[in-house]
Parts: structure tokens; C-alpha cells; sequence
């Protein structure tokens, strides 16, 4: 059996008609940070039995997402008006907000990663933990089963990083990392940090050099969404160096709006 290499981070411790959509976002400048604009077509099936593509442009690379088509809804779980904002890091890093789902990202299939936000046993659970875990077919469950347990019943502590290939995800790796439970942890800030912070560590370790996060900890694990999207985002900004982009990909309305604002907020007093 072929050897997986490994490594972590360890923190303090549907012949229906198209329709096409357009979306221009919003330009915001400032000093030190900046919004810039996009202009977007999306070819969107209103139909729940095939998937639509997205395609979100910018300056120097292009993100592809592909929608997911539910069999409870008619519309595209992308099909909102706003779908993407880029905002600069630094002069040579950016930080982009996409809404869709993150088992369909990649940038070019080598240099990718998506971070999966699992449990400390990681073989797979709820929410997009499961999604990736489905996606990335049996072969993910059986890498994760492969790394060594620290504690018992724990591969990945929370806040700690690893990092498996990405097997049938467009992505090319998945960097696995546990948030706070938001009402038992002893420090979720810390905690969420770590998160972060590791997973970018992670990424960098192993030659990653487009990382697209999920919004950790705010499902089950209940982290309320502004504290949440404000530490993310600025944990991105202070550790991002070395790294070309950092997405945010949001399958949510709410959150992908939440996580925009607090952006422009945060980046700008950055």
C-alpha cells in the first residue's frame, strides 16, 4: 500500500432554457485595502436535475465553481445577484468571497486546497464535512483512518491542521482542521485562530498556493457569524504571506453577505 505523507500544524497548545445572470460588484478603495469590481455571467439552470457552472473572473486567475441542484428547490444555490468580491491581501495576494459550494472548487488542480472543517476523528460527520468526505469518495475516509490518533479518538485536536489528497475533488488536497464548539470551548477565539492560522501554515508547508476555507465553526458547532467571519478574515490578512489567493467559499446567502461586509470593514482599518 502506497505510503501517505502527512504533515500537521500544531497551534498554542438540468432542455429547460438557461437563464443568464449578471452581477457587477460594488468598488471600494481605500489606503490600504480595495474592492475590486467583477463582473460576472452566470449561466444558472432553474431546473433541479443538472448542474449549472459558474465561472468568477479575476485579475491574475479564475475560480471555478459549479453549482449543485437540490431535488427540494427549482432555483441554483448560486443564483443570487452579488456572487463574488476580491479584495487585495497584499500587493501580491488576494482574499476573494464566493458563494457555492467548495466541493466543486479548484483553481488549477495542483497547487489547490480546500479546508474541510471536520471533527477530531476525521473520518467525516455533518455538513460539509460530509459533503467533502462524499465527494472526495471512500478513498479520503481511509487517508484520514491512516493518520495517528495524538489522544484517544483524536487524529486532529481542535485547532490543529492535516493535510490528505484530495482524491476525487476537483481540488488537488484537503486540509483538515477542527474549530470550537462555541459553548464548551475554553477559548473559542483562540481556538478559531488557531484554526486558521494552522490550516494556512499547512497550506504553505506543502506548496499551496490557493486555499479556499469554509465558514468554520458556525454550523453545528454554533460560533455566532460576525465574530466569527471578522476573525477569520483577519487571521487570513496577518498569515496569508507567501500565498497568491484565499477564497472564502459560502453556500449560504446570509453568510456569504455577513462575510462581505465584514471584509470591507476589517480590511480597511487593516
Amino acid at each position: 500500500m502506497r505510503r501517505l505523507w502527512l504533515t500537521c500544524g500544531v497551534g498554542s497548545l438540468s432542455l429547460p432554457r438557461l437563464l443568464l445572470l449578471h452581477s457587477t460588484s460594488s468598488i471600494l478603495t481605500s489606503s490600504r485595502a480595495s474592492l475590486i469590481s467583477t463582473t460576472t455571467s452566470f449561466a444558472v439552470n432553474p431546473f433541479p436535475t443538472a448542474a449549472s457552472s459558474l465561472t468568477v473572473s479575476s485579475p491574475t486567475r479564475t475560480s471555478r465553481l459549479t453549482t449543485v441542484s437540490s431535488s427540494s428547490s427549482s432555483s441554483s444555490s448560486m443564483a443570487s445577484g452579488d456572487e463574488g468580491a476580491v479584495f487585495n491581501l497584499s500587493d501580491s495576494s488576494l482574499l476573494k468571497i464566493l458563494k457555492g459550494d467548495i466541493t466543486k472548487w479548484s483553481v488549477d488542480g495542483s497547487s489547490d486546497a480546500i479546508v474541510n472543517p471536520a471533527n477530531q476523528r476525521m473520518l467525516g460527520g455533518g455538513g460539509a464535512d460530509g459533503a467533502i468526505h462524499r465527494a472526495a469518495g471512500p478513498q479520503l475516509r481511509a487517508a484520514c483512518y491512516e493518520v495517528p490518533e495524538v489522544l484517544p479518538g483524536a487524529r486532529c485536536p481542535t485547532g490543529e491542521a492535516r493535510i490528505t489528497p484530495g482524491f476525487n475533488l476537483p481540488a488537488s488536497r484537503v486540509i483538515h482542521t477542527v474549530g470550537p464548539i462555541y459553548d464548551s470551548d475554553v477559548n473559542p477565539k483562540e481556538s478559531l485562530t488557531n484554526a486558521y492560522k494552522n490550516s494556512l501554515r499547512v497550506a504553505k508547508e506543502n506548496n499551496i498556493k490557493y486555499i479556499a476555507f469554509p465558514a468554520i465553526s458556525c454550523g453545528i458547532y454554533g460560533y455566532p457569524f460576525d465574530e466569527a467571519a471578522e476573525i477569520g478574515i483577519s487571521t487570513i490578512k496577518q498569515f496569508s504571506d507567501d500565498l497568491k489567493e484565499v477564497h472564502f467559499v459560502l453556500f449560504a446567502d446570509d453568510l456569504f453577505s455577513l462575510w462581505v461586509n465584514k471584509a470591507k470593514k476589517v480590511l480597511q482599518k487593516a
